[in-house]
Order: structure tokens, then C-alpha cells, then sequence
């Protein structure tokens, strides 16, 4: 994180200097177009491109710790290992399941996902006979539904 922080802010850094280029550039011509102003230009636009490159592998990183953080939150939550603050008790209403049923579940929603992003969940009609039922009967609070 420190390393996507550190190459973040040298391209910020190295962009505002380009922005000051560029004003130097046409302050020292007079505002008329040289080859120093379009160099400055050129660099600014350079110096643009990579701030943006840096703040979008930032983002990534950010979006993959947060997708990574709610997986573990769910895991946490559906498993039961719920850490509370001392003297704190927690309750989530759920009764815990394993981490295994919980991918069993995920991928169940999963395939459901990709049948309706496909158009192929016709009303009615299976719609492929490979796809294995989302519930399992040998888990006990599946057995109900």
C-alpha cells in the first residue's frame, strides 16, 4: 500500500510541477505559441496521463481491499467467528454455517447470476439441465425449503 501511496503522490507531484512549467513557459513568451511552450505542453499532457494512471491503480487497489474485506466480513459473519469488542456480546440472528456451504451457496447465486445476464432464465422452463440445484438436501436448512 505505502509503494501505491508513494508512486500516487510522485505523480501528483511531478504533475503540478508540469502545470508550473507550463505557466513559466508562456509567462517568459509573452503568451505567444514557441517550441517551449508546446514542450511544456507536451510534458503536461505526459505528466497528466501518468497522475491518472497512478490514481486509477489506486482505485483498484482500494476497490480489491474493499471486495476483499466484505468477503471476509461475510465469511465471518456466516461461519459464526464474529469478534466482538470485550465484554461485548454479538448475535447475529443467524445460526452459523460452514465456510464450505457458504461457497457451496455463493456459487449457487453465482451460476443464477450469469443464467439471468444471459436472458437464458425463460419463465418456467429450465433452462440448462447442467446447472446443479442451488440447494442441497443433505444440509438440514436446506431440507426445509
Amino acid at each position: 500500500m505505502d509503494n501505491i501511496v508513494d508512486s500516487l503522490n510522485s505523480a501528483y507531484q511531478e504533475f503540478v510541477a508540469a502545470a508550473a512549467s507550463v505557466l513559466e513557459a508562456k509567462e517568459s513568451s509573452g503568451g505567444q505559441k514557441t517550441a517551449a511552450t508546446d514542450a511544456a505542453l507536451e510534458n503536461f499532457k505526459q505528466r497528466w496521463e501518468l497522475f491518472r494512471v497512478a490514481c486509477d491503480q489506486a482505485e483498484e487497489f482500494v476497490e480489491s481491499v474493499k471486495q476483499r474485506i466484505g468477503s471476509e466480513c461475510l465469511v465471518d459473519e456466516a461461519t459464526g467467528s464474529v469478534a466482538g469488542k470485550p465484554g461485548q456480546n454479538v448475535t447475529t440472528g443467524l445460526p452459523p454455517i460452514s465456510a464450505v456451504r457458504l461457497e457451496q451457496m455463493s456459487k449457487a447465486v453465482r451460476w443464477l447470476v450469469i443464467e439471468l445476464q444471459q436472458g437464458s432464465g425463460t419463465a418456467g422452463a429450465p433452462s440448462h439441465s447442467h446447472v446443479s440445484p442451488p440447494f442441497d438436501a443433505r444440509f438440514s436448512e436446506d431440507a426445509a425449503q
